[in-house]
């Protein structure tokens, strides 16, 4: 854990072997209660991340805040400046094995995403989505 001050952790929140959680002073990191977070994790919240209540993270799942504005070549992309944007994972939702959860993402309470998804938006409530880019598959309990 880097920056501890800036990480909240509720009550029974389980954190995996070797996740990193990367507080950061331009936002907070918050794992409310009886969050499950697998093994291999790492969260940058210089954007913030908020994780909620009973949601499951699988391992290895990425959450990336931040990233450089695009500048023309022959600028290198190093020296660009950032953008902040938030990733929002919402109560009871499923996050599967492998996901990077890219800045502004958002995961709606009770939605489930396949493993290895690349979230770059909004996947509503109770929705069921994968791929690279994320999409919409179904609304969970319904069969394809």
């Amino acid at each position: 854990m880097f920056n501890p001050a800036h990480v909240f952790l509720g009550d029974d929140v389980y954190i995996g072997h070797r996740t990193m959680l990367k507080g950061d002073t331009r936002g907070e990191l918050r794992i409310e209660d009886g969050a499950w977070i697998g093994q291999d994790c790492y969260f940058q919240s210089a954007g913030g991340v908020t994780i909620g209540a009973r949601a499951g993270i699988g391992p290895r799942v990425m959450a990336i805040t931040s990233t450089h504005v695009e500048t023309p070549p022959p600028a290198p992309i190093i020296d660009a400046p950032l953008e902040f944007a938030p990733v929002r994972v919402g109560a009871g939702a499923d996050v599967g094995i492998g996901t990077i959860l890219l800045p502004g993402a958002v995961v709606g309470e009770g939605a489930q995403i396949g493993a290895g998804a690349v979230v770059t938006g909004e996947i509503p409530a109770g929705m069921v989505a994968a791929g690279m880019p994320a999409r919409v598959l179904r609304r969970r309990g319904e069969r394809a």
